[in-house]
């Protein structure tokens, strides 16, 4: 069987960025309801007067009008909020309403991000000026989702998330971006340690409510998976079986991505992973490939033996960005 396989730094191409054009300007109330506000990852708005990001690295985004903008916040909670394209600005703690403008800003158009980190992750919506609103966000068309474990989770970085290579590549890439990832887990499920296998199909990271793939559709998916596989006692049959059904499973949900394998910076499980590859390549999926990661970080790119640092992180982004970007066309 031939896998097909992509050494990282040898990939042509860099990033395109691909942005759907400014629709109606019909004003929204800022409420989390509101058609204006675009929700990137597994918002729950079941509730209709709350929204709440599951995983990690989720974020939302709109336009709107007039000099400023709060956000309300149900209790405490720790967050990143970046103005007009401006720097992610740290908010911890914070409850109730929040001045993200206390600065007002000159009249006219602006832009608003905001990534939740921690604490109370609930959005209850945005306070605009009197007869201000909010109108549709210049938003991209594509979006890359990446799964994995505590490195796709940019654990032990200062900003977490936005600090991880899946942040760095899907903003490289100038696409929306998903981390469907926790520090712990493991592709196959075992005593102690959940399975990306089965939970990926999720709405959270625990749970078992199902996940509805009809709320966006992913242009490439970006595992990295099986550094805690080995902790766990899963074998290497266990493992390539587990890997085979997750490609054929996210291929079910997203028939037009195109699906990296990337070998873990450990390098375990690779001859599994690579004929899992394979395997869906001979079932006639050409869109799958096994992303080759040698060369090891520096010493001064890593936070621990496993972890990599912002640097690292960085350039685990350099290296993947132009490699996605040439299998995206």
């Amino acid at each position: 069987m031939t896998t097909s396989v992509i050494v990282w730094g040898l990939a042509p191409g860099g990033p395109r960025a691909h942005a759907a054009a400014h629709a109606t300007q019909t004003l929204g109330n800022g409420s989390v309801t509101d058609p204006n506000i675009s929700y990137v990852g597994r918002w729950d708005l079941s509730s209709g007067t709350a929204a709440v990001p599951n995983w990690t690295g989720g974020y939302l985004q709109t336009a709107f009008t007039g000099t400023t903008v709060k956000v309300k916040a149900r209790d405490a909670v720790n967050f990143y909020a970046g103005v007009d394209g401006g720097a992610d600005v740290f908010y911890a703690g914070v409850r109730g309403t929040v001045d993200l403008t206390p600065r007002p800003l000159p009249q006219g158009n602006h832009t608003l991000r905001i990534s939740y980190r921690s604490g109370d992750t609930v959005f209850q919506g945005l306070v605009l000026d009197p007869g201000a609103g909010t109108t549709t966000p210049r938003v991209p068309a594509k979006l890359i989702e990446f799964v994995g474990d505590s490195i796709t989770a940019g654990a032990l970085t200062d900003r977490l998330a936005l600090d991880s290579h899946a942040w760095k590549t899907g903003e490289r890439l100038g696409m929306r971006h998903t981390q469907i990832a926790r520090s712990g887990y493991c592709l196959v499920g075992k005593d102690g340690c959940t399975g990306l296998a089965t939970q990926f199909f999720k709405t959270a990271s625990t749970g078992d409510r199902n996940w509805d793939f009809s709320r966006y559709q992913a242009s490439a998916v970006v595992i990295n998976l099986g550094t805690n596989d080995i902790g766990h006692g899963v074998t290497g049959p266990e493992f390539q079986a587990a890997y085979t059904g997750l490609l054929r499973d996210i291929r079910a949900m997203y028939p037009n991505a195109v699906l990296f394998a990337v070998q873990t910076l450990k390098k375990r499980y690779v001859t599994e992973t690579k004929a899992a590859v394979s395997a869906r390549n001979s079932a006639g999926d050409a869109k799958v490939s096994y992303v080759d990661t040698t060369g090891r970080l520096a010493a001064d790119e890593l936070s621990d033996p496993v972890h990599p640092n912002d640097k690292g992180h960085r350039a685990i982004a350099d290296r993947l960005a132009p490699i996605i970007s040439a299998k995206l066309g």
